[in-house]
């Protein structure tokens, strides 16, 4: 039988993907509605501020997209619409769930957190060996960071109820998936909070 490895191996930063005021938005005012993302947004709500007290890298991401839509690619060949584009409010990050002085912000053209970014080099400087995962979409950017941290080889743990997807089916899905990667992958807020209570206050 598989040995189960610890939830936090070494470091760990948080991971905290495509949260922005366009999540919040209903189905009829977004190309890209997400199945209750006001729950998801809550739990990482408390997440955050616990971990603002603790010595733990949290890093945000935006997913940014060229007015002239240049750098869309393929992206639009599926489902989604157009979306994300910058200087729009949806990109911008909610009030209450920003980066903080000492926190990290990257944009991103892709899905991966990885692709194109400096995300490898960012997590190698903190010494970063597991990356604990939440945010939009759970079948998407998600999925692609998750896969990409797997195959850069960093522990991945995604906190399921801080995580939501395009539907309840693909967003589980997704989690299978990355569980079949990493059968350790599986968190949640209060096991985080929990386990973030225990590291150092910062002074």
């Amino acid at each position: 039988m598989k040995k189960q490895v610890d939830t936090i191996v070494g470091k760990a930063a948080i991971l905290i993907i495509d949260v922005t005021k366009g999540s919040l938005l209903p189905p009829d005012k977004t190309p890209i509605p997400i199945f209750d993302a006001q729950t998801a947004v809550n739990n990482i709500k408390e997440v955050v501020d616990v971990a603002r007290t603790v010595d733990i890298p949290i890093i945000f991401f935006q997913e940014l997209h060229r007015r002239e839509m240049v750098d869309f690619g393929r992206e639009l060949d599926g489902v989604e619409d157009v979306h994300c584009l910058e200087g729009s409010e949806d990109v911008e990050f909610i009030d209450y769930l920003k980066p903080m002085d000492g926190e990290f912000s990257i944009g991103k053209r892709r899905y991966s957190c990885f692709f194109a970014t400096d995300l490898n080099i960012l997590l190698k400087g903190l010494k970063v060996e597991t990356l604990i995962i939440c945010g939009f979409l759970t079948d998407v950017c998600v999925h692609y960071t998750s896969a990409d941290a797997h195959q850069h080889d960093y522990y991945v743990r995604i906190m399921h109820d801080c995580v939501r997807g395009s539907s309840p089916e693909a967003h589980q899905a997704s989690l299978n998936a990355i569980k079949y990667l990493q059968t350790a992958s599986e968190t949640n807020s209060k096991e985080i909070i929990g386990l973030l209570e225990k590291m150092t206050v910062k002074a």
